[in-house]
């Protein structure tokens, strides 16, 4: 079983316009809302391959009810954990460019933080743990350590700066920071593929079993203690960029999960990226393998 945690969990409400201009009154042109944050998005993706995933987190309010409602209508199952508070609105301005104003989220009190950690003694030794997105700041910022020790299967965690060093140590299955992402976590600018690599085995060496490195248009770079492999880009129409990683992270645990080799579950996580990219939503199974032909996956310099 395949768990995915959403501590802030939200409402992507999507608002289409013509043209974004500074303190003028504008009116879109469509809007879709969605359920949204970061672990919600892997189990779309993970739903959406055939697995059942399960959702875990917390939920409150009228927010929460259309968020579980939603879930509910895609056939994903959710254990979420009941909160007081309104669960978040997330405005996603979409134009020539992509604006994103994400709330900060509700509080969560003490008693709701020891149910949540009561709720864990569902996930097994032999599940996964898809650990990811930003914390509402009521939880203590060493939650998700927390979490990780409560749990005894594999997990992975996908932490946008350097606190991601922090958990290492505890052999996540898998990191996947974007290019500036990775500078961020070694305050640094990255620049060439060497450096990538570079930079992934240093995380490789600090506990990480395996490093995806999204690099946008120009493809991706996956590093484990044997091997680099590069992927080359592909070509298509940017769409939708959210949930695009957390594709990737939901296409390479259900490989894992599934017994395919790391390098077809690294291809299956680049057609699941590149899907979502080129979809206005998560990208369904038809798009994903229609993407998979196309993949190529070469080793790349040692």
């Amino acid at each position: 079983m395949i768990y995915t945690l959403t501590t802030n969990p939200s409402i992507d409400y999507i608002m289409r316009i013509d043209e974004f201009t500074h303190g003028a009154t504008l009116r879109s042109k469509a809007s879709e809302m969605y359920p949204g944050g970061k672990g919600i998005m892997v189990s779309k993706l993970l739903k959406n391959l055939g697995d059942d995933p399960v959702n875990i987190g917390f939920l409150g309010g009228f927010t929460g009810d259309f968020i579980k409602n939603e879930l509910e209508k895609l056939g994903i199952k959710e254990s979420f954990t009941e909160i007081k508070g309104d669960s978040r609105i997330n405005v996603k301005l979409k134009y020539q460019d992509e604006t994103e104003i994400n709330a900060e989220g509700p509080h969560i009190d003490e008693d709701e933080v020891e149910n949540f950690f009561a709720s864990l003694k569902e996930v097994k030794e032999d599940d996964f743990l898809v650990i990811s997105g930003s914390l509402p700041k009521s939880l203590d910022k060493d939650f998700y350590k927390e979490v990780i020790r409560r749990i005894s299967c594999k997990f992975t965690i996908d932490i946008a700066n350097k606190e991601v060093l922090d958990y290492l140590k505890y052999k996540p299955v898998l990191v996947k920071p974007n290019k500036e992402e990775l500078g961020r976590i070694f305050e640094t600018k990255i620049e060439t593929d060497e450096e990538i690599i570079s930079y992934a085995k240093k995380l490789i060496e600090l506990g990480a079993e395996n490093v995806i490195v999204s690099l946008g248009g120009e493809g991706s770079i996956f590093v484990d203690k044997d091997r680099v492999l590069k992927a080359s880009p592909i070509e298509g129409k940017l769409v939708n960029s959210v949930g695009a990683g957390d594709s990737m992270v939901g296409g390479f645990v259900y490989g894992l999960s599934h017994d395919l080799s790391k390098k077809d579950a690294y291809k299956l996580a680049v057609a699941c990226g590149t899907a979502t990219a080129f979809s206005p939503d998560i990208g369904s199974k038809e798009k994903i393998d229609e993407i998979l032909e196309k993949v190529e996956v070469k080793e790349s310099g040692n």
